[in-house]
């Protein structure tokens, strides 16, 4: 996953010291893949199963910044208590948004709000965890071939009113 951000340090703070993924790269870029000049700054911080979350700042470069709604854009990330316990007190400290835990089954997720305005989801798995991985798969398709039967019928009906 890779994000736009307005301040790369701010960002590391947020990330490194609230959240706890260390920064692993930081990349200055001076010119695009097509030769072009350019002044972006990219990090990158590490996840636990070895992948990254990145960030690219790119200064005086137009970009719309707003809060996210959790349903538009944010990002899931696998944690363990000591993790959300360590980042909710770290987050209160700094007077950064923090809700949750709210209870989804077979996770419990606690939210962050970042620098930049995207949700960040610390998602820690409950004991129903496993059978939930291992069922849900089982009736994915046919949940989603219902969602849309039902929408197909709701906007008929919408239309026709």
């Amino acid at each position: 996953m890779a994000f736009r951000c307005r301040d790369s340090e701010e960002t590391r703070i947020f990330y490194e010291e609230v959240i706890g993924l260390p920064l692993a790269a930081a990349m200055p870029i001076e010119a695009s893949a097509t030769g072009r000049a350019v002044r972006v700054m990219h990090t990158f911080f590490q996840l636990k199963d070895g992948s990254y979350v990145a960030f690219f700042e790119v200064p005086g470069a137009p970009f719309e910044f707003k809060a996210q709604h959790d349903f538009d854009l944010h990002m899931a990330l696998e944690a363990d208590a000591e993790d959300v316990e360590r980042a909710t007190a770290a987050a209160r400290a700094r007077g950064i948004e923090v809700r949750g835990p709210s209870e989804h089954g077979f996770i419990r997720s606690t939210y962050f709000r970042d620098p930049n305005g995207y949700v960040v989801e610390l998602a820690l798995k409950t004991p129903i965890h496993d059978s939930f991985d291992a069922e849900a798969p089982k009736a994915a398709h046919a949940i989603l071939a219902a969602w849309r039967a039902r929408n197909a019928e709701l906007a008929a009906a919408t239309e026709g009113a």
